[in-house]
């Protein structure tokens, strides 16, 4: 493990896999991700090894080993983050993201100095009002859960509210080894929201937001994923100036590495 010291001195957690020389890409995970899940670990060991790719898998702020700034969620010192560990990365990288990472990554390379392409993993952004849409109120009832350290009840919430899923499903998760990785991540769910509350209002994406993402982008989505997902990513797609999007087969929002890291590979070392 190795740390870096964001701009408001909150600690950054991250891993280095590899040293190639096909460049650095940094992993930016989604809600309840963390750098030791082990989708985010299995996918950084094979772009490097497949791929000659220097990976950096980070614990977002509030997740892991990285520190938090209890009661402040904003957007700007995420982003701030990925400027930090682009500038441990030597000054340059790419940035892959998952879920809502997709999207953080997406906001970070319209700032952040350095970031040479982004590989975005579904994007949660919902673009019409027909199916889930978030309360208007999420955060109003998210925050006091949080730091009351109702940790159970905040993961049942942003899953149900936040993300859409069936409360039968996420009770069933109650007796699974997972939900004591819920249960650690879920005060990070506030930064998530903070992240994607403009973009789950069920409107359409506004091109002039997206115009400064100036870099190549690959915005995947998974075959069999949620309808609502699909949608999101290809609405990403055609409002960012520079993308192309490309489905996955066989892969659903919890993906399968063996067929997501060739895309996000290949990508990354045609592009360059």
């Amino acid at each position: 493990m190795q740390t870096v010291t964001s701009a408001d001195g909150t600690t950054i957690a991250y891993d280095q896999v590899g040293a190639g020389t096909a460049g650095t890409v940094i992993l930016i995970g989604g809600a309840f991700s963390y750098r030791e899940f082990p989708t985010m670990v299995e996918l950084a060991q094979t772009l490097a090894d497949d791929f000659g790719l220097t990976v950096l898998n980070y614990d977002r702020r509030g997740r892991g080993d990285s520190t938090d700034t209890p009661g402040v969620y904003d957007v700007a010192n995420e982003i701030a983050d990925i400027a930090a560990l682009v500038e441990a990365a030597g000054g340059k990288a790419a940035l892959f993201g998952w879920s809502s990472g997709a999207t953080l990554a997406l906001l970070a390379a319209q700032s952040v100095d350095g970031v040479t392409e982004v590989v975005a993993f579904e994007p949660p952004f919902v673009v019409d009002a027909k199916g889930h849409v978030p309360p208007k109120d999420l955060a109003a009832k998210l925050h006091p859960m949080i730091a009351e350290g109702k940790r159970g009840k905040t993961v049942r919430y942003y899953m149900t509210k936040a993300m859409g899923m069936p409360l039968l499903m996420v009770a069933a998760m109650r007796v699974t080894p997972f939900w004591k990785t819920l249960l650690a991540t879920s005060n990070s769910t506030a930064h998530d929201w903070a992240v994607m509350k403009p973009y789950m209002q069920g409107k359409t994406l506004n091109p002039a937001d997206w115009q400064g993402v100036e870099v190549p982008v690959l915005v995947l989505a998974g075959e069999r994923t949620a309808p609502l997902l699909t949608k999101g990513s290809k609405a990403a797609a055609a409002v960012l100036p520079n993308a192309e999007f490309a489905e996955l087969p066989g892969v659903s929002h919890n993906p399968k590495v063996s067929i997501l890291a060739p895309a996000v590979g290949e990508f990354l070392t045609r592009t360059r």
